[in-house]
């Protein structure tokens, strides 16, 4: 029983997909610490319904 060699196609795309995929998670990091951020603040308030309904 023989090992098959991987194509270097297959070497090249999965660094790619790696990639791809750090990014990604970089990105859904970025967007929850802002959120976290924005939502632990401690002047945050959640706007006034009643004043957009005056303009």
């Amino acid at each position: 029983m023989s090992l098959n060699k991987q194509h270097e196609l297959h070497a090249r795309r999965k660094g790619r997909n790696v990639g791809v995929g750090l990014l990604l998670a970089g990105f859904v990091v970025l967007v929850m610490a802002l959120t976290v951020v924005k939502l632990t603040s401690q002047d945050f308030t959640w706007p006034d319904s009643k004043s957009e309904e005056q303009n």
